[in-house]
């Protein structure tokens, strides 16, 4: 499985538990850390803690990988999934505000939920 293909397995799980304002940004040219950063919000940490489990449970059952690293998530304002090549960033809107990831490493590709 390539990053991309990783990359959009994360945004299909993400899509799947309603989160929003989520955006794939492509790296590959900006840091020697990852393919792709996934940028994604929940309005709770409970929603926040639910999207981190799920993604985790799909990813896994889709592509057999699991996260190298995971954190956050007792907090819940910022949980991290370190895939290797694919870091998902999942933010309460405060924080995301605050870090505004997208100002520093580009806007991005921004996935619609059309629900």
């Amino acid at each position: 499985m390539n990053s991309t293909e990783l990359a959009n397995a994360v945004v299909s799980a993400l899509l799947d538990r309603k989160a929003y304002d989520i955006i794939k940004i492509d790296v590959k040219e900006k840091s020697p850390v990852a393919d792709y950063f996934v940028v994604a919000s929940a309005r709770s940490s409970a929603g926040l803690r639910a999207l981190s489990d799920h993604v985790e449970d799909k990813v896994f059952k889709e592509t057999g990988l699991t996260a190298i690293r995971k954190d956050g998530v007792h907090d819940a304002r910022w949980i991290v999934h370190d895939y290797g090549d694919v870091i998902l960033h999942l933010f309460n809107d405060e924080t995301r505000l605050f870090y505004h990831i997208e100002r520093l490493w580009g806007e991005g590709e921004k996935i619609e939920n059309d629900d």
